[in-house]
């Protein structure tokens, strides 16, 4: 039976750059041979299948799309471009704050790679310090880049 809108699928996935540098897997051995149980603080019992109902936007667009027509047991490797996945990198989702500011939001100094959560919920790292500024880029980590995901289904509900 070929997955369709409203299935709910589970599938064993390594997600890649287009270098080849793996930054995402549903595979632990995968995960620790390319450092992602230390870099995720991730031990092996936490990677496993991903679940979703396709249709309803619970994944990146592209990953939903190529699952579309696919069969249990079924392999394949997709390549999903920005738009399909987390967008292109938005220079306004880049701001700077007073350090003092900075600091008096975040409760601690600021210091590049702090990763931080804004009000409106919106996550990002800051990426510069200086005397007179702080600069936080709120875009998503995998915005700008195109990925590349093997796959293969387990189930199909």
């Amino acid at each position: 039976m070929s997955i369709e809108d409203g299935d709910r699928v589970q599938l064993g996935y390594v997600g890649r750059f287009e270098g080849g540098s793996v930054f995402a897997t549903s595979d632990s051995e995968v995960a620790s041979e390319h450092g992602l149980t230390e870099a995720q603080g991730k031990g092996p019992e936490e990677y496993g299948p991903l679940s979703f109902t396709v249709g309803r936007g619970e994944v990146i667009a592209g990953l939903e799309e190529a699952v579309v027509g696919m069969t249990v047991g079924e392999e394949a490797t997709v390549t999903v471009p920005p738009e399909q996945a987390y967008g292109d990198r938005d220079p306004e989702h880049v701001r700077e704050y007073d350090p003092e500011t900075f600091e008096g939001m975040v409760g601690r100094p600021p210091e590049v790679g702090l990763h931080v959560e804004a009000r409106n919920d919106r996550h990002g790292d800051v990426v510069a310090v200086s005397e007179d500024a702080v600069t936080v880029d709120f875009n998503h980590e995998l915005a700008g880049k195109t990925l590349v995901f093997d796959l293969e289904i387990l189930a199909v509900e």
